[in-house]
């Protein structure tokens, strides 16, 4: 099966300082994150804030420089590019950020903002570019006389249909969406997470959508990849993994999620303690000094992953299976999107 984008062992620690003159320390924010995107996939990154997806996604695209570890995209090892390879890989892996105000330079109006992608990487003649630009607004729902407006002439909504567009001008194979509908009002992110949808089966470009968000989780993804203190705990198609979650961390996760009818109950999970600082992280499992089911092995020895069932993939001791070479589900047909919620329901 094609592949897209591979990620091997990935690792950004940052170094600090503890105190007046005191020792450096390292802040372990990614430590060997490992996935794979199909063409045409949606692969999400889930967890609580500060565990490291945002960091995966910048590193990723080499807007933060990693420590160590390995990225594929289309065969090319992204980390060994040159400064003018990196500026033509580009134009095939973009990204939506997380504030749809702070990400548009107030300075710019619309127009211009949608331009810079072109002129930075195609040769257009200034008609052609407005008409990229007017194409572009139409196909994430605003109005071609739109361009000449500022940022702070739009609402968030509308300013986030702008990164969105600014995003796609270049026709990418990958988008990176860095918790894209979290800063908008609820009545806004179901129109923007329909818009996303369209436009990934419209011109067929593989998400890495990094959310806390649960039901938005649900909603866009094909697979989803479960952190915890800069490690994916688990990996699973989106169905097996709300229906039947392995990992303590995952079932706890999901026990928090509301249910939109009074006629279920859900038992919440309350996991005692604080995540651990990512400057110390326990050893063994990380997840161990929190856990309702730890073991002994737990405190001691890391968890390997493990593929205890087709397209699975857990870091729990409380599972067999033997070790994966991390393989992606089969690529989505063309024009496929994630499954409806009447879909999964059925």
């Amino acid at each position: 099966m094609d592949e897209l984008l591979r990620v091997e062992g990935l690792v950004k620690h940052y170094r600090v300082r503890r105190g007046w003159g005191g020792r450096g320390a390292r802040v372990h924010a990614v430590d060997g994150v490992s996935f794979a995107i199909a063409p045409n996939e949606t692969y999400a990154l889930v967890g609580e804030s500060g565990c490291g997806k945002s960091t995966t996604g910048f590193a990723v695209l080499r807007l933060i420089e990693p420590t160590a570890g390995r990225v594929w995209f289309r065969g090319r090892n992204v980390l060994a590019l040159d400064p003018e390879g990196l500026r033509r890989m580009r134009r095939e892996m973009q990204i939506v950020f997380q504030d749809p105000f702070g990400s548009l330079n107030p300075r710019l109006t619309v127009e211009r903002t949608l331009e810079e992608p072109l002129l930075n990487h195609e040769r257009l003649s200034a008609a052609e570019r407005r008409e990229r630009v007017a194409e572009m607004l139409e196909v994430v729902g605003l109005h071609p006389e739109h361009r000449r407006r500022f940022p702070h002439e739009f609402s968030g909504g509308q300013r986030q249909r702008i990164g969105i567009a600014r995003a796609l001008m270049l026709r990418p194979r990958l988008v990176v969406g860095d918790e894209p509908v979290s800063a908008l009002d609820v009545s806004v992110r179901a129109q923007i997470l329909n818009l996303i949808v369209k436009l990934q089966r419209r011109f067929g470009i593989s998400l890495l959508f990094i959310s806390h968000d649960l039901a938005v989780v649900r909603y866009v993804s094909h697979r989803v990849g479960v952190m915890y203190l800069g490690r994916i705990v688990e990996t699973a198609p989106v169905r097996e993994l709300y229906e039947n979650p392995l990992h303590p961390y995952t079932r706890a996760l999901l026990s928090a999620v509301p249910v939109p009818d009074p006629r279920r109950r859900r038992t919440r999970i309350l996991l005692p303690g604080d995540v651990p600082s990512p400057i110390d992280p326990p050893p063994g499992c990380r997840f161990h000094p929190r856990c309702p089911e730890a073991l002994a092995v737990c405190r001691e020895e890391d968890p390997r992953p493990r593929r205890p069932a087709d397209g699975r993939i857990v870091c729990c001791h409380l599972y067999g299976g033997s070790p994966p070479g991390e393989t992606v589900s089969p690529a989505p047909e063309p024009g496929a999107s994630p499954p409806t919620p009447e879909e999964r329901r059925t």
